[in-house]
């Protein structure tokens, strides 16, 4: 079969899909926005829109970019189908406008999409944390989030089927949607994250820190209140004054990835000014984004793993963690209580309670034989449930050959 894959970020969740299918015999083309590495048998075409967002109006301009993206992707399609290439499948995470017109280039394509979050104006991320929503200072933020998911919208018509990693983002979607819907995670290779003996990490300044050190350790992406950043950073002072051995690693970035910007600066100086003259700073290392390596090191040296965040999609990181066995204290919101029981595979506490926080981190670090329980618990549900090779990918590749036994659905407005 004939397969087109289409991401911003190239290859995205589609990482392991997209050589997979090439190495079953199928062709196997990609459309991306990025300068995407090569992957085995998947020929990567390039996608560079033409024009920038002009629009003065707010409520706009997010919906002009998606236009804007995928204008870009449907004169990509047209090239490659004036090539010869015809698909009998498209599948795209659909969230950026890239998929919009694909189905106008290609009507008996079978059209399958990457369902990653639908925003909804109550009941998910939105208002969840009423220190940094609420105050919109360009929309009401009921009117941004229909505005954000009209793109999303546009699919429901002409997809044949969904796809979502998490039932808890699965079910973000309408129910005329979410019945098209199939819970398949992007799978975790559990032969290569395990636990390491030996890990270790090495500091600038040429400290050495290993398992025998207490360290706790906070992942994200990027800082900022989405995955709780202010939330463990204003826990910190009490932390550090209980635990005078322990080491903090904060490892992400100073960007935003979901939601607003600070009024200034960034999010996580802002939060850092808060606090600064109630830490120990040689205890709290900053350590930016790492490669995928050195973090699988560090988080394996992690003695209470540390993963907050808003009801909103689940990290990678969360689930790597859990299969190194790394002992973990998250929050008990519903993305991570679908993959976490409270202490069975970790332990969890109220998003917005520093105290207990506190407290269930130092429950962890008191206790050998908690960790061990916890950690060993979390692994063997990573390896049942999310395993990339015997679990995951296999049902990907079912989908996707399910997809195209379907009958094509019409274009959009046709």
């Amino acid at each position: 079969m004939n397969v087109l894959l289409v991401h911003q970020n190239f290859p995205g969740q589609f990482k392991h899909l997209a050589p997979a299918l090439a190495s079953r015999g199928n062709r196997v083309e990609a459309l991306t926005f990025n300068q995407a590495a090569p992957l085995p048998g998947v020929q990567i075409h390039r996608v560079v829109p033409k024009l920038s967002t002009e629009t003065k109006s707010p409520w706009a301009q997010d919906f002009e970019t998606k236009l804007i993206r995928g204008e870009a992707a449907f004169n990509a399609a047209i090239a490659l189908r004036k090539s010869g290439f015809h698909p009998d499948a498209i599948v795209g995470h659909m969230g950026w406008g890239d998929t919009l017109f694909l189905k106008d280039v290609w009507p008996a394509a079978r059209l399958g999409v990457y369902c990653e979050f639908f925003y909804r104006a109550e009941g998910g991320d939105t208002a969840f944390d009423h220190e940094f929503q609420g105050n919109d200072r360009e929309l009401p933020s009921r009117i941004r989030v229909k505005l954000k998911t009209l793109p999303q919208r546009l699919h429901f018509a002409m997809a044949n089927a969904g796809i979502s990693p998490t039932s808890f983002q699965a079910d973000t979607y309408p129910d005329e949607f979410r019945k098209k819907i199939t819970v398949i995670h992007d799978g975790v290779d559990t032969d290569d994250i395990k636990p390491r003996a030996g890990a270790s990490i090495t500091l600038g300044s040429g400290r050495r820190f290993t398992a025998e050190d207490e360290i706790v350790t906070f992942v994200a992406r990027n800082l900022e209140p989405y995955r709780g950043y202010h939330i463990f950073m204003r826990s910190l002072p009490e932390l550090l004054r209980q635990r005078p051995k322990m080491h903090v690693f904060l490892v992400g970035g100073n960007g935003v990835g979901y939601g607003s910007a600070p009024p200034r600066s960034n999010w996580r100086d802002l939060i850092l000014a808060e606090v600064r003259g109630a830490l120990d700073l040689s205890r709290v290392h900053f350590v930016g984004t790492l490669d995928h390596d050195t973090m699988l090191e560090l988080l394996s040296i992690s003695r209470a793993h540390v993963y907050l965040t808003y009801p909103f999609v689940l990290s990678w990181s969360l689930i790597e963690a859990m299969a190194l066995g790394a002992p973990i204290v998250a929050s008990s919101t519903a993305p991570v209580r679908e993959v976490i029981e409270h202490n069975e595979e970790g332990l969890l506490v109220d998003f917005f309670d520093r105290r207990g926080l506190t407290e269930q981190i130092c429950r962890l670090l008191d206790s050998e034989d908690l960790r061990s329980r916890l950690g060993k618990a979390a692994r063997a549900k990573v390896v049942r449930q999310f395993d990339l090779k015997r679990v995951c990918l296999p049902q990907q590749i079912a989908w996707t050959e399910a997809l195209v036994a379907q009958e094509p659905m019409r274009p959009l407005f046709e």
